[in-house]
């Protein structure tokens, strides 16, 4: 399908938390796009709009069940869903002709111990893992996205630090061991669930940090970093909570080779990335801010290197709903159906 065709009928599953919600905001104004369904066991019957007010006007779907949602009428169906649902479905759905994105976890990692180690469930459909699904990072795997039936859209702060070192690792300028990721999250990182933890009370004029002993997503760090590099990364990974709603910040720290010394960093970067709408390397000595791409695709990225020395510090933000989830996802839908990459993802960061 092209540009020049009938409109992508698109599903959605899981369309009530943030995830969904920026999903239907982007979909909703795509020139593309047909929405068809979006599903909610809990809500079944509720206007999209009565529960999103900021879709009035723009969305006139009422959540249904999966029973009753018709996805394999669809040309896609994006699952923003817990861990667990997209795998259980993904089958029927391939089989059916329909594509599949997924902004949970479950084709994210190849290594099938890692998933079940880290995600506490078995994987239910391994042969689609291995031989079907395509890590959905445009930037780094665009062609495969082409030709991909099923998107293992990735986490958000994998997008920053895989992105933020991708140039590096391409060209064998760093030390592999001793790589630092330093990353700071909004709330809605954390989904739209009740928690505790992320009551404004608790959230609000407080700073911490968070899966210090462990997260899930620097498995998939490591794994994706592995693979640019061709061998194994050595990689502390520190996931912060911040108090505010959305945004993220990665601060990469590396080493430079010391036969690598003299290479022009910025110009690597800036060639690397000059043909991607959505990675904006940033003038030399820039400091980017989480405010510069609030609600937007973009991924800026800016660079220091203190002293000349042999530390090279690599500054990512982004907006971890859009270019992290929801944004990230249309990219990959509008590559599998031979759109502009950039369809429905052209708008400015909202300022202030």
């Amino acid at each position: 399908m092209t540009a020049s065709h009938q409109k992508i009928k698109v599903g959605i599953v899981g369309g009530t938390g943030y995830t969904g919600v920026e999903l239907l905001r982007i979909l909703s104004q795509h020139p593309h796009v047909d929405l068809h369904a979006i599903t909610s066991r809990s809500e079944e019957g509720v206007a999209v709009a009565d529960m999103f007010p900021s879709l009035r006007g723009r969305v006139d779907l009422r959540f249904v069940t999966p029973d009753n949602a018709s996805l394999s009428d669809c040309d896609v169906v994006f699952f923003a869903t817990p861990h667990g649902v997209a795998m259980s479905q993904a089958r029927e759905l391939i089989d059916a002709g329909v594509k599949v994105i997924d902004l949970a976890a479950d084709f994210r990692l190849q290594d099938l111990d890692t998933f079940e180690k880290w995600y506490k469930l078995p994987h239910s459909c391994p042969d689609l893992l291995k031989n079907d699904s395509v890590y959905g990072l445009v930037e780094i795997n665009r062609d495969k996205i082409k030709q991909a039936k099923l998107i293992g859209n990735p986490g958000c702060y994998p997008t920053t630090v895989i992105l933020g070192l991708a140039p590096l690792l391409e060209k064998g300028l760093i030390e592999l061991d001793g790589i630092i990721a330093d990353c700071k999250s909004g709330v809605s990182g954390a989904g739209r669930g009740a928690s505790v933890a992320n009551l404004f009370s608790e959230a609000g004029d407080s700073f911490k940090a968070y899966g210090v002993s462990g997260h899930r997503h620097h498995p998939e760090i490591s794994e994706h970093l592995a693979a640019i590099a061709g061998e194994p990364v050595g990689l502390t990974f520190v996931p912060h909570l911040v108090p505010m709603i959305r945004g993220m910040f990665s601060t990469i720290y590396v080493r430079i080779k010391p036969e690598a010394r003299d290479t022009d960093f910025q110009a690597l970067y800036e060639a690397r990335y000059s043909d991607e709408r959505f990675i904006d390397v940033m003038p030399a000595g820039s400091l980017p801010e989480t405010r510069a791409v609030r609600a937007s695709n973009d991924l800026r990225i800016a660079l220091s290197r203190p002293g000349d020395g042999d530390t090279l510090i690599i500054l990512v933000v982004q907006d971890n709903l859009v270019k992290g989830a929801a944004g990230q996802a249309v990219q990959n839908m509008n590559l599998m159906f031979g759109l502009s990459e950039s369809a429905g993802l052209d708008f400015v960061a909202v300022l202030p």
